[in-house]
């Protein structure tokens, strides 16, 4: 007789689902908070600086916000697996650079996007391996790439510099234009989140992430295949860090080997203070994504204000504590309504 773990996953699955779809109403409702803070944030702004939301103003902060949003989207993927991707930033500059140079010496610009995706791509694929096949922590990973490849970049890049004169004229224009105020690299990301976003909701292995990152024991017990979903969503980050090294290129046309020097705590920032626990298994890449566009609204509404840009560092730092903070308090919350559910079903049992 055949034994299978049909059994278990009975026995796991409903208290699973219940603290999931607890949590991510807690989730949506911390999206629809960053919201409101961000139309009160730029509604403010707007009435200090009457030019801030002028058309001009407007293709600025989305093209300000289309770099992390599309790295937070890929973040989020890994965050949601209850592990993290610190080579974000390295992975960027390096696939940016790389794009750079096929391009200054002739190259095709789709061939160039394709080369920084790949790149990505193969570093996704590392990092994914040595997480879910070596089992190491991927903090301890993630860390080491970073400064692997932030080495590697510095030995190759060294002193060198790609400018907007290296590139070819369409590049550098695409990465500007749009249709009406609405940026060409704005329509790119987001047709990447709405994607993503269908793929994690609507697909087996998208919900199997979730899944995942409630619970990694009950997720392998139910048969959910962990290295294979570890690995896709790796894969996926350091894809989308790959697409958006190349974007990168198209919106400053300039790279060295400091670009994403740093970018990978913004992201996480980003992801977490748009409501994706970091301890995993709730949030949405919606979510990550108004909070990338928060934190670059931020750098926009400051030197608006007049203030110092000094500020935007201390001011994400304080976000991300608090939305961890708040992580905390909503899972005791979830752990505490859980609790009292059983109870209350065993007392119904009894009676």
């Amino acid at each position: 007789m055949t034994m299978t773990v049909e059994p278990v996953r009975q026995e796991v699955a409903p208290e699973s689902t219940s603290a999931r779809r607890l949590m991510d109403k807690m989730f949506k409702a911390r999206e629809l908070a960053v919201i409101a803070v961000l139309v009160v944030m730029l509604g403010a702004t707007q009435l200090s600086n009457t030019e801030f939301l002028s058309q001009q103003g407007i293709k600025d902060l989305m093209l300000n916000a289309t770099i992390l949003v599309l790295v937070a989207i890929g973040q989020a993927m890994v965050v949601i697996t209850r592990n993290v991707d610190l080579s974000v930033g390295s992975v960027l500059g390096i696939s940016a650079f790389a794009a750079g140079l096929y391009l200054q010496d002739g190259g095709n610009a789709l061939v160039a996007v394709l080369l920084a995706v790949g790149i990505g791509a193969m570093f996704g694929v590392v990092n994914g391996a040595l997480v879910s096949l070596g089992k190491v922590p991927a903090l301890v990973v993630t860390l080491g790439t970073l400064y692997i490849i932030r080495g590697i970049d510095s030995i190759w890049v060294g002193s060198r510099q790609i400018t907007a004169n290296d590139l070819p004229g369409g590049f550098v224009d695409f990465g500007h234009d749009g249709i009406s105020v609405v940026p060409y690299l704005a329509l790119l990301t987001l047709a990447v989140l709405v994607v993503v976003a269908y793929y994690l909701r609507s697909y087996r292995s998208g919900r199997d992430m979730y899944a995942l990152g409630s619970n990694p024991e009950a997720a392998r017990l139910a048969g959910v295949p962990v290295r294979a979903r570890i690995m896709t969503a790796y894969v996926v980050c350091g894809a989308l860090a790959g697409l958006a090294g190349a974007l990168y290129l198209a919106r400053f046309g300039n790279v060295d080997s400091n670009t994403g020097n740093g970018y990978e705590l913004i992201v996480v920032s980003a992801v977490v203070v748009g409501g994706v626990a970091f301890t995993g298994g709730s949030g949405t890449v919606y979510g990550a994504a108004l909070g990338a566009v928060m934190l670059t609204s931020i750098n926009s509404v400051l030197p608006a204000l007049g203030v110092s840009s000094v500020w935007v560092t201390a001011i994400n730092g304080f976000l991300l504590l608090l939305a961890i903070a708040v992580d905390r308090v909503l899972a005791l919350r979830v752990a505490g309504a859980l609790r009292k559910k059983a109870a209350q079903t065993r007392s119904a049992r009894h009676a």
